[in-house]
């Protein structure tokens, strides 16, 4: 019988490479040893830089505060919890502001509180309002886009009490962690509905075509504005209607109102679709809503504007007008 055999040869090189890579293999390991250490020193130096951040002294400006200096205030800020939404409470700088506190994780996420404000003048018959720990709160949220800032304000306590949080979709509402059933409670004095005040003036025809408009005016607006109750709001009425959104002044329409005072002939008009407004200059600075008269229709109509509502409010407040109000 005959064996027959069959020899494979490997390549030449085959034994060089599996000498290679047993030698690079250490080198490897000891590569990826030093990018973990890397990565954890990062990590370790990043914690320990926001642990500094943190335990530096927050400096808060002076701000209007009438009643800061209360024995009210005094004894708040002495009882105010070291914890707040997940911040730690941190030291005020010299000079510190009476009646304030501050908690941080670092500089873009903190919590103040001020003590004595003034009263927001955006509280008035039209804004909604909520019961937490046994305190009625306002919600006040900057409109600009860029901005993250949200202000909660008592409105039934005395002193008022305002607490502003950096990014209150992360970390939660701070004021659920807040404690002031201590502070003397205060009826709330909510100050009148943006044109409240504007004297009403139904010509003869104007109340019908009043009342069609409002009947015909959308439920909902731009910006996640809907459609409040106005009955019983001093100063409006039924020729008047209301949009609100959380956070936010509302918007307002009332018409059968008197000119607008300080309209002249060529004044500048901005025209939306084929409604013409006019901007009356408002003399209520701390107010971010915007007065606009829409002329040349059967009846004189005013709206209120703020910030956050956008164009788009009145665009759609522009097109409920053209197809009730008889241009004259």
């Amino acid at each position: 019988m005959t064996t027959s055999r069959t020899t494979t040869e490997l390549p030449a090189d085959h034994s060089d490479q599996d000498t290679d890579t047993v030698m690079r293999r250490p080198l490897i390991l000891l590569s990826l040893g030093l990018a973990l250490l890397l990565v954890a020193g990062v990590l370790i130096g990043s914690k320990l830089y926001l642990k500094q951040l943190n335990n530096q002294p927050v400096a808060l400006t002076e701000l209007p505060s009438p009643d800061a200096d209360s024995p009210e205030c005094a004894s708040l800020i002495e009882s105010l919890p070291d914890e707040v939404a997940g911040h730690r409470r941190a030291t005020l700088a010299d000079p510190k502001p009476a009646g304030a506190a501050a908690w941080q994780t670092s500089s873009t996420d903190r919590v103040t509180l001020r003590c004595g404000v003034d009263a927001p003048v955006q509280f008035t018959e039209l804004t909604s309002t909520e019961q937490i720990r046994g305190v009625e709160w306002m919600k006040v949220s900057d409109p600009t886009p860029e901005s993250n800032l949200t202000t909660w304000f008592t409105v039934d306590r005395s002193p008022v009490v305002a607490v502003t949080a950096d990014n209150p979709a992360e970390s939660g509402s701070p004021v659920e962690d807040i404690d002031l059933s201590a502070l003397p409670q205060a009826d709330p004095a909510p100050g009148k509905a943006p044109l409240a005040e504007l004297e009403a003036s139904i010509s003869d025809g104007s109340g019908d075509v009043c009342r069609e408009l409002v009947a015909a005016l959308p439920a909902d607006l731009a910006g996640g504005y809907t459609r409040l109750d106005v009955s019983g709001v001093d100063g409006l009425g039924e020729n008047a209607a209301a949009w609100g959104a959380e956070g936010l002044e509302p918007v307002v329409l009332k018409c059968g109102v008197t000119p607008p005072p300080s309209y002249e002939a060529g004044a500048q008009l901005t025209q939306v679709n084929d409604v013409p407004w006019f901007e009356e200059t408002s003399s209520n600075a701390a107010s971010q809503a915007t007065v606009l008269y829409a002329l040349g229709r059967a009846a004189e109509i005013a709206v209120s504007v703020p910030v956050g509502a956008g164009d788009g409010a009145l665009t759609n407040l522009s097109d409920a007008i053209s197809q009730t109000v008889p241009a004259q």
